[in-house]
């Protein structure tokens, strides 16, 4: 047994180089290779990778490139996505992307095989690895998996908020073939998105349906399966070229909502708009240039038939106090000031709104969103069309500061063609407590007289409480009907202004009246039935139907602007149109100068974005 052992132990002598040996010893073996890891395994089959934190290779073709520093300057997602060939289990997707950085030290390009080392982590919900390591391998190609809207599913983000489930293709290369509709180009110039639909515009569900808390439920689910954000291939916030901004448009026009684009391709992306800035959801990013078309193109200057025509216009909140951050606007000189930041901007809105005043040609014009003061707001925009028309072309009615809120409603009017008969008057909580002017602005009115006949004609301009806010603090919950936050509220206001319009409040002998403004409901909400139940009847609703719109919120199109008319005036009525130059339009283009935009983008002779609200303009045929 001994010598067994010595024999065991001078072998490992001399395997060691020991014993007196001047052997030089063998280099170490390299470790072994790190084992490789599909794709699918490091996305899993929820919504966050069950390898994060953990190092990982893999292999695969690269199907689109992001890279900084690299060729193309208009994509930057600073890194790239890697897509294998589909495994079999189709709740794991079989793209990931790849994180490099501001300055990569590989430049890969569309159909490189790759060989990527690195750290799997969450960014955003989004499954990424941060590369230490990308080696070009071969070359390949992917084909782009087909993906149809609406989807059968919907989940909903960190926010709470619905959006369509596409889990299982995070990062993948698609290709959508249909024909998406253009929902909503608000974030065109600060995150340089586009929300696009399936099945056309989509409208607000209590724009054609009653308002119902289980088909309101249905309804969101419905929305958000059939949506998704194309974006523009880049993180930068507010970026100085935006992408989309002509695509497929009229010269000298812009993208608008409504118009469509057909089979679009790139790699799906979860994220928010920049960083932690934005709504958190399914993002396309393209590596086709999309083709758009201009299905909605811009209207030209409204012809509108009948000797008299009248409007209503948002005038997004038009405040001749600069809004430098002081509350020293509105009634009471301590308000915040809501409109222009600047003298710059102030000279642009007022341009904006005197071209689209002057191109309507309406004889008697309803103003909303006016700076609460004694005749600024009034008199300034009043001087500015003068100054295009030609002296006395308008006039205001001097109706002083209405109420306490910060804005309020007024009427300006052409004295060639109407005389003002009597005084006007005011709607508030005096005259009816059920019209509460703490949250609804007081109602205006002001009987015209038609200079060519004497023809008499009351019109009552109005801005009921919003949706925006809520009004928790006198019972008015929202209900989850489908009609927003103080529906209650908006609700005993038509009531106590279809009672008040009934009961000649100008004295004016004369039951023809006209209901004009924003009233903040969709045509089938209560305040809208409140008003036709007592007789009035809606024009907008009765010229479009379901498909009556002058705004744009969360991506569905809506009517909040409404015209209606007691049933002594509906016969007089000619014709009524929503003027879509507004609501359709990006923000991009209105007079702020706000996060570095571009002022050369600012047309002070348009009257494209204006506002956020469409105007509506009636045509009457008065009759004495």
């Amino acid at each position: 047994m001994r010598n067994l052992i010595l024999a065991i132990g001078c072998l490992s002598l001399v395997a060691c180089g020991g014993g007196g040996s001047t052997t030089t010893p063998s280099p170490a073996p390299p470790p072994p290779a790190a084992t490789l890891t599909s794709i699918p395994e490091i996305q899993g089959s929820g919504n966050t990778s069950p390898l994060e934190g953990r190092d990982v290779r893999f292999t695969g073709v690269v199907t689109g490139d992001f890279q900084a520093n690299d060729a193309d300057t208009q994509s930057n997602l600073r890194g790239f996505y890697v897509q294998d060939v589909p495994d079999e289990n189709i709740a794991t997707s079989d793209a990931v992307f790849v994180f490099d950085g501001d300055a990569p030290t590989v430049d890969v390009n569309v159909g490189d095989d790759v060989e990527v080392t690195g750290t799997v982590g969450e960014f955003f919900g989004e499954t990424q690895v941060a590369a230490s390591k990308v080696r070009i391998t071969g070359s390949g190609a992917i084909q782009p998996a087909r993906i149809d809207f609406p989807r059968p599913r919907v989940t909903t983000n960190s926010d709470g908020d619905r959006i369509v489930d596409l889990e299982q293709f995070e990062g993948m290369l698609i290709r959508i073939p249909q024909t998406m509709t253009v929902a909503s180009v608000r974030e065109l110039d600060r995150f340089g998105e586009v929300l696009l639909s399936a099945g056309g515009r989509p409208y607000q569900i209590t724009n054609g349906n009653s308002p119902d808390t289980t088909g309101n439920e249905q309804y969101r689910d419905e929305i958000a399966k059939a949506r998704i954000v194309l974006d523009d291939g880049n993180t930068e916030e507010n970026p100085e070229s935006i992408r989309y901004m002509n695509a497929g448009a009229a010269p000298a026009s812009s993208i608008r909502v409504g118009d469509q684009v057909t089979d679009v391709t790139g790699n799906l992306r979860y994220s928010r708009g920049s960083g932690g800035s934005g709504t958190q959801g399914w993002r396309l990013e393209p590596t086709v240039d999309p083709e758009f078309s201009a299905a909605n193109p811009r209207p030209g200057t409204p012809s509108v038939s009948g000797s008299l025509r009248v409007a209503s216009f948002n005038a997004l909140n038009f405040f001749t106090g600069i809004d430098a951050g002081e509350p020293d606007c509105g009634p009471s000189g301590q308000d915040n000031c809501r409109g222009a930041d600047s003298a710059e901007e102030f000279d642009r809105q007022l341009s904006k709104i005197v071209s689209a005043i002057s191109q309507m040609d309406a004889h008697i014009v309803g103003l909303i969103e006016l700076e609460n003061n004694a005749e600024e707001s009034l008199r300034t925009i009043v001087d500015g069309l003068n100054v295009v028309l030609g002296a006395g072309s308008y006039a205001f009615v001097d109706s002083g500061t209405i109420g306490d809120d910060a804005i309020k409603v007024g009427f300006i009017y052409q004295p060639a063609t109407v005389n003002l008969q009597g005084t006007f008057a005011i709607l508030d909580s005096d005259v009816d407590p059920r019209f509460d002017d703490t949250l609804n602005r007081p109602a205006l009115a002001q009987t015209f007289a038609l200079k060519s006949n004497d023809a008499l004609l009351t019109v009552i301009i109005n801005h009921l409480k919003s949706k925006g806010s809520d009004c928790n603090e006198v019972g008015d919950p929202n209900a989850g009907d489908g009609q927003g936050n103080c529906n209650v509220t908006r609700r005993n206001a038509a009531a106590a202004l279809a009672k008040w319009a009934a009961s000649d409040p100008t004295s004016s002998g004369d039951s023809d009246v006209l209901i004009l403004g924003d009233l903040n409901a969709y045509v089938e909400e209560d305040p809208l039935t409140t008003l036709k139940a007592e007789g009035f009847i809606n024009l907008v609703e009765t010229a479009s139907g379901a498909e009556a719109y002058s705004f744009v919120f969360d991506g569905q199109s809506g009517a909040l602007d409404h015209a209606l008319v007691s049933s002594s005036l509906a016969q007089q009525v000619v014709e009524t149109i929503v003027w879509h130059i507004n609501a359709d339009e990006p923000r991009v283009l209105d007079y702020n100068l706000d996060f570095g935009r571009d002022p050369a983008l600012f047309d002070a002779s348009s009257a494209y974005r204006s506002s956020d609200h469409d105007p509506v303009i009636v045509g009457l045929d008065l009759v004495d």
